[in-house]
């Protein structure tokens, strides 16, 4: 990763065109159009490495709503976009958390949790669904790391394993259907009889070998000290399952976090709203992504990479008003060193 990557424990301050905070897969395409755009641009997230919450929870799922790719897996996908925006050398500022905001002039100060100060002049918001905390199990939660877990980043952790997913969302069932071809035993145990899912997660899980068990909640989780067994009430009947690995994907809390502090108007307590320019309420700030709202808006990766190349080719325009913000056909640029100019795309 071509980039300047910076230690939480060496506070320094650093000064950019645009900082963009949130380094999930909209971050990193924003940062590539930075590049573009002849801009500096750093990129700051509270997690240790890029890639945001794919990184985080679902490197080796396979994402299938991205144009151009029929499937990718997530950390391939995290390892494209870093080597897209790699070509303009964007300094990465990992594990750390957007904290203050001040303004003076024509140029914004960002002050995170350890005390790093990145003055920029213009900020560009991506921070996905801001930060997140997993919902805990009602009972075994206090075997978190000993079988019991919240994401499965790496799934050879499950091989031979009897995998109990807790959970009717989308992550239980894309857990649930990864794993079933390693593990020993798969079972979906969820609350209700419906799921929040995709339909069609749900019809493939229904055709696989996943055992489910619904209108069901775990009672008793046993451990010695590592999980082997759980108890599950069935519809009011017991039912005792093994289980060496049991995946909480209960979902998540999210919280904007210090962003509330900024004065963006907010909407709904949980999203930021802007224009269709990508504009927030505070001039000179941008967002893309999930943690953007507004009316018909679609919350996928696809949509953050069209809205996160609408916000900093404006935010290029307002730093710059001589300049349009439309950046021109991508094809007439001359490639960045070690870039591959692209033929025909915008």
């Amino acid at each position: 990763m071509t980039s300047d990557a910076h230690a939480a424990s060496e506070p320094f301050s650093t000064s950019v065109d645009i900082l963009i905070v949130g380094a999930g897969p909209v971050g990193l395409f924003g940062a590539y159009y930075a590049g573009v755009r002849t801009l500096s641009v750093a990129v700051m997230d509270s997690l240790e490495e890029p890639g945001g919450q794919i990184t985080a929870m679902y490197p080796e799922k396979a994402i299938f709503d991205v144009a151009g790719f029929p499937a990718v897996k997530g950390r391939t996908l995290v390892e494209q976009l870093v080597e897209q925006a790699g070509a303009f050398n964007p300094t990465y500022l990992l594990g750390e958390q957007a904290a203050g905001l001040t303004r003076h002039a024509d140029k914004f100060t960002v002050t995170t949790s350890t005390g790093l100060q990145v003055h920029a002049r213009a900020i560009v918001i991506t921070g996905g669904i801001g930060t997140f905390t997993p919902r805990p199990l009602p009972v075994g939660e206090e075997h978190l790391g000993h079988g019991v877990v919240h994401f499965v980043p790496d799934p050879t952790i499950c091989e031979g394993a009897d995998v109990v997913v807790v959970g009717g969302g989308d992550s239980a069932l894309d857990w649930a259907l990864m794993l079933e071809p390693i593990a020993k035993s798969v079972t979906v145990v969820h609350r209700r009889a419906q799921f929040r899912a995709h339909p069609h997660s749900v019809e493939l899980l229904r055709e696989s070998s996943v055992r489910l068990l619904t209108d069901a909640q775990v009672t008793d989780v046993r451990a010695d000290p590592e999980v082997f067994e759980v108890k599950v009430d069935v519809a009011g009947e017991p039912v005792t399952l093994p289980c060496t690995k049991l995946v909480a994907a209960l979902g998540f809390t999210a919280n904007l976090g210090p962003l509330l502090e900024w004065g963006l108007e907010i909407a709904g307590k949980r999203h930021i709203a802007t224009d269709t320019l990508g504009a927030t309420s505070v001039p000179g700030i941008y967002a893309a992504g999930d943690i953007v709202d507004y009316p018909g808006k679609v919350r996928l990766i696809a949509t953050g990479f069209g809205e996160v190349a609408t916000a900093v080719n404006n935010a290029a325009a307002y730093l710059n008003p001589d300049v349009s913000a439309f950046p021109g056909h991508l094809s007439d640029y001359a490639p960045a060193s070690g870039a591959t100019s692209p033929s025909s795309s915008h």
